[in-house]
């Protein structure tokens, strides 16, 4: 069994099984999703005509299952330039979530998403970081 090379490819690999799981449930078990993230899901009766939720989630659960298996190979690739360029969108995916719970577009159960995205990006910045001292001292 392959195994991530270095601490910020087993953060990416982390981030990446996470993601991708999260996108399975999504996708099989919506409503245990929307739960999850702070919102009450609502029997299919009861959605209103033109209600595209389930569609929203089905698609944002099948961009994170990609997403999920894209972090995996990049860890497992040890491909730190791809580690790198997600540090900041993870960053901007954190602050555009967080505010999202903070304006009232979504409940504080939403905050976790962006506060997961916000430590995941932290942890490989730091991990990237400690990697380039390493090696400079090397």
């Amino acid at each position: 069994m392959r195994l991530p090379r270095s601490l910020s490819g087993w953060t990416m690999a982390v981030f990446g099984v996470l993601a991708g799981a999260l996108g399975v449930v999504g996708l099989v078990v919506p409503d245990a999703l929307l739960t999850v993230m702070g919102f009450e899901p609502m029997p299919a009766d009861r959605r209103a005509d033109g209600d595209h939720t389930l569609v929203f989630l089905t698609a944002s659960s099948m961009a994170a299952l990609n997403m999920g298996v894209y972090y995996v190979l990049a860890a497992l690739a040890d491909w730190k330039p791809f580690f790198r360029w997600t540090v900041p969108f993870r960053l901007l995916t954190c602050a555009v979530f967080t505010l999202a719970v903070v304006t009232g577009r979504a409940p504080a159960g939403f905050l976790g998403v962006g506060l997961w995205e916000g430590f995941g990006a932290l942890a490989t910045g730091l991990a990237l970081r400690y990697e380039k001292r390493t090696a400079a001292r090397s």
